[in-house]
């Protein structure tokens, strides 16, 4: 819990050292200089941001940072300095060390891959790297969208275009950052997928999306990414916004925007970090001490200030003046500060920040994280088309015959290891204003003409033979370019970001077309097109016949895309996003093999199925403390099949569905596939096999999407797109009528009160309460329970009978001994847990279980259900856990039950239909 004001240490008290939290400011240069000195101990500075000017080598970056914590330390922080870098990989990371360091794929780059996992381990090992050196937060992952993905800046450090496959990567990312310990902070809100450069006056890139727009796109990754709980920080980009309902200069200077959009509707408890307030367009607006105040006012917690010693002097004087004047009310400063020092709690201490592990540790595990990377980018390699079958060179390319490479003069990108001396030559370059928001002056720089240099030398050492290279500019196809063609058999051209370097595309076509001549003549003209970005540039172009991505350009993608070429590896990648998914539809009708799901054969795979699913999910799901046992009843009462998808070579488990059958009642249990395998068809194939086994119930009645018993999945998990409930409806459910359960819990059960006044309502309602345990004293409860509710449910209560030492059943009666409700009350121990995942704790905390109320509708029946859920919390209180989970909650019913203090955590739609009125459709 956040401590209150009185609970902070009296330090804070000194508004100078509480404005000092609130700030994060960087240098440049590679030691500490008097000025960040003095921001620290002086100005009470508690976060820095590191970039690519300020960190040569890992061994630098270690006793950099601990220095830095050194002088925290001795002029009095009671808590260690925040230290944020930008470590996205691909083309953007502040620190490279080729010996300790390792390079990974972008962000599209490991989706290409379409492993969740390997987004997993990836973010894992980048974390565990940076940490290593003292950094204890990461600016990441990017959770943009790009909703127009062919002329955006973000490129390839954004996931892709579609939102539910960006959320399950950007999950998987978050997971591992926390994993590896490091704190974690989402950018850019609200996106910079969706900016248009209208080059308006004040030279801002603008969001002209409603709304309402923004929600069913854009916002998808970061509602998904706050609702999963494990998301520290929000970055609050700089762009402006112009919609019917919204004129915004700056995002993160907007209220409308950080405590509007992003706490009050996204439900953002943790730190919010506004964009650099040292651009120009902000500076000339409002200048930096108004722009400030304006930050916090607007929501921010922390005001991050890039490098200028004066501004962000200027900066603090700024917030002081706030105060002074009564524009930033105390509580404000507070409020910021308990949020940074949670943070901080979580992420570092004193003892972790003076001892980095630095190279002791990074060479321990630099081996298995080169293999990583290796594995990584190899995965990544996509290949588009290849028409021709031109690929891999080594079958389609005499060793006699000539090769050509024709490489784009690029402007530095940022990453990777030719470019240290160009950093160390002071190299600066004037960015466009598409850079300007793209965060590149914060990463490395890569020399593009260096690595294509290198990738030349590469693939004449594959071949074993003559390479010839050269380059081409704006300047277009010129005779020297017209003269290698002539003599080359095959040409390999490179592009990169050719949407945004028309000059690219125009030469691309040029050489294309001079090829297809060429080939009428009779001659040899194999034409390759590699795009080292941008996957985009000719992903649309059926003229290019044979198209490969990388997804950056850096020397370890460029060494897969050698092995790539030359076939030492097959390319497994493919195109992020909706691309993926059409050119998937041809495989919509596909027919997998259903097997029966065999306990010995399927077991641990399906727990490695439930892990995956659980790394790209938010909690609402139950994923994280499902295991393949929760599916298993072995009750006599209960019919039980379940199926899988497999591949039988490796074992691994695609997709798993579970059906019950018990008096008259069919019911899909649950239902799922791997996160990578969606959209080919798997979730149909298993469904109708299902469906079949359900249907061969010759007295079947009703047939039912979600099952109590098992509690797994209560019903369909209701997600704001609706997307889940859309699938069914396309397999053949009538989804119109749905009956709502949801799971609730109170959190903190020790601090948990009764409302004023339910014990005088219950009493004068002349209600009454008993427990009971055991079989013998049953038979009126699952009487109740038949009559209001399905067979399951009375299965569900007939096993908690059974437990007797760790679960019964409270009554609810009236003056005349007649039964008016029932409810479960289960402890921690209880074997019900197994079977109704959300009664586990991932934290090891206790939770006490009230499940499945049953509570006619009558004019007492609010009052019962408050009843019997207070008769629950108590029993959970004196078994001593720490939260009690109100499962199964019906309807509307959950309305009293937040007046007592449950908060909902789940929400499902259990569906219903009978077996005549079904069609289902064909997979």
């Amino acid at each position: 819990m956040t401590k209150s004001d009185s609970e902070l240490d009296p330090l804070w008290q000194n508004l100078d050292w509480a404005i000092g939290q609130m700030l994060i400011m960087g240098w440049d240069g590679t030691e500490v200089t008097p000025q960040i000195r003095n921001l620290i101990e002086n100005h009470h500075l508690g976060s820095i941001i590191l970039t690519a000017k300020n960190l040569k080598s890992a061994e630098q970056t270690a006793s950099l940072v601990q220095e830095l914590q050194t002088i925290a330390h001795q002029a009095g922080h009671p808590q260690p300095l925040l230290i944020a870098v930008d470590q996205e990989n691909g083309g953007v990371n502040s620190l490279f060390d080729e010996d300790y360091i390792c390079q990974f794929p972008s962000a599209m780059g490991v989706a290409a891959t379409g492993s969740i996992e390997l987004a997993y381990s990836i973010a894992k090992a980048t974390a565990t790297e940076v940490s290593a050196v003292g950094v204890n937060l990461i600016l990441g992952p990017v959770l943009d969208v790009l909703t127009n993905a062919r002329h955006q800046p973000l490129g390839v450090r954004a996931t892709g275009d579609d939102p539910q496959e960006a959320s399950q990567f950007c999950i998987a990312a978050i997971n591992g950052f926390k994993d590896a310990g490091v704190a974690t902070c989402g950018k850019h809100f609200p996106s910079y997928g969706n900016i248009d450069f209208l080059g308006s006056s004040l030279d801002m890139p603008i969001i002209t999306q409603t709304l309402e727009e923004l929600s069913l796109s854009a916002l998808v990754p970061f509602r998904n990414a706050i609702s999963a709980g494990r998301l520290d920080a929000m970055f609050v980009g700089g762009v402006g916004i112009q919609n019917a309902g919204m004129n915004v200069m700056h995002a993160c200077l907007s209220e409308q925007v950080v405590d509007d959009l992003l706490r009050n509707e996204l439900g953002f408890k943790g730190v919010a970090i506004s964009e650099c307030l040292e651009m120009q367009s902000l500076i000339q607006e409002y200048g930096v001490k108004g722009g400030t105040v304006m930050a916090v006012e607007a929501g921010n917690d922390l005001v991050l200030l890039c490098r200028a010693h004066d501004v962000q002097l200027e900066a603090i004087s700024g917030l002081k003046l706030g105060v002074e004047n009564g524009i930033i009310a105390k509580d404000r400063i507070y409020t910021s500060l308990k949020r940074v020092l949670r943070m901080k709690s979580v992420c570092t201490s004193w003892q972790k920040a003076l001892n980095p592990p630095g190279l002791s540790l990074l060479s321990k595990i630099h081996p298995s994280h080169l293999a990583l990377s290796r594995k990584a980018y190899d995965q990544s390699i996509t290949v588009v088309r290849d028409k021709d079958s031109l690929l891999p060179l080594s079958q389609s390319l005499l060793q006699e015959e000539e090769l050509l490479l024709l490489t784009p003069l690029v402007k530095p990108l940022p990453a990777s290891a030719a470019t240290k001396s160009l950093i160390e030559k002071g190299t600066k370059g004037n960015p466009s204003l598409h850079e300007r928001w793209i965060h590149q002056e914060r990463g490395a720089i890569m020399s593009g003409e260096g690595v294509f240099r290198e990738l030349g030398r590469s693939i004449a050492r594959m071949r074993n033979g003559k390479l010839l290279h050269t380059s081409y500019t704006a300047n277009g196809l010129r005779p020297v370019h017209e003269n290698l063609i002539n003599r080359a058999s095959a040409i390999i051209i490179v592009t990169a970001d050719a949407n945004r370097n028309m000059y690219q595309t125009g030469f691309t076509k040029h050489v294309a077309m001079m090829c297809h001549m060429l080939r009428g003549t009779g001659q040899k003209k194999s034409l390759i097109v590699v795009a080292v970005s941008s996957p985009y540039d000719f992903a649309m172009d059926k003229s290019i016949g044979t198209y490969v991505c990388t997804f950056d350009f850096t020397e370890t993608a460029m060494a897969s895309l050698v092995r790539a070429l030359y076939g030492e590896i097959t390319p497994q990648g493919s195109m992020p996003g909706t691309m993926r998914k059409s050119k998937k539809v041809s495989k919509t009708r596909q027919q997998w093999l259903v097997e029966n799901y065999d306990r010995e054969r399927d077991a641990t795979a399906l727990g490695e199925l439930l892990r995956t699913l659980a790394r790209s999910s938010t909690p609402s799901l139950p994923y994280l403390t499902t295991g393949a046992h929760s599916f298993e009843l072995f009750n006599p009462h209960i019919e039980e099949a379940h199926f899988v998808v497999r591949n039988s070579s490796t074992k691994t488990l695609y997709g798993f569905v579970a059906t019950y059958y018990t008096k008259g009642l069919g019911a899909i249990g649950a239902l799922f596939v791997d996160p990578t395998k969606r959209n080919v068809s798997i979730g149909r194939s298993l469904h109708r096999r299902a469906m079949r086994a359900l249907l061969q119930k010759q007295d079947v009645t009703t047939l039912q999407l979600g099952l109590t018993f098992p509690g797994v999945f209560p019903g369909v998990p209701v997600d704001e797109s609706g997307s889940n409930k859309s699938w069914f409806d396309n397999v053949g459910w009538d989804t119109q009528f749905p009956k709502r359960l949801t799971n609730m819990v109170i959190d903190d059960l020790g601090a948990w009160t009764a409302p004023e006044g339910l014990l005088q309502s219950i009493q004068r309602a002349g209600l009454s309460f008993d427990l009971i345990h055991g079989l013998d004293n049953s038979e009126s409860v699952l009487n109740h329970v038949a009559t209001h509710a399905g067979p399951e449910v009375v299965e569900l209560y007939r096993f908690a009978l059974q437990e007797t030492n760790t679960s019964g059943v409270v009554r609810a009666k009236n003056s005349m001994d007649n039964l008016l409700g029932t409810v479960i009350i289960c402890t921690a121990s209880s074997r019900l847990s197994t079977y109704i995942p959300a009664l586990h704790s991932t934290s090891g905390e206790n939770i006490g279980g009230i499940i499945a109320p049953i509570v006619p509708s009558t004019a007492q029946s609010r009052l019962i259900l408050q009843g019997l859920a207070f008769m629950g919390v108590r029993q959970n209180k004196a078994h001593k856990s720490a939260k009690s989970l109100l499962s199964w909650v019906l309807n509307e019913a959950h309305e009293p039950l937040v007046a007592m203090g449950f908060e909902v955590q789940q929400v499902f739609d259990e569906i219903t239909n009978s077996p005549e009125n079904v069609s289902f459709a064909p997979s």
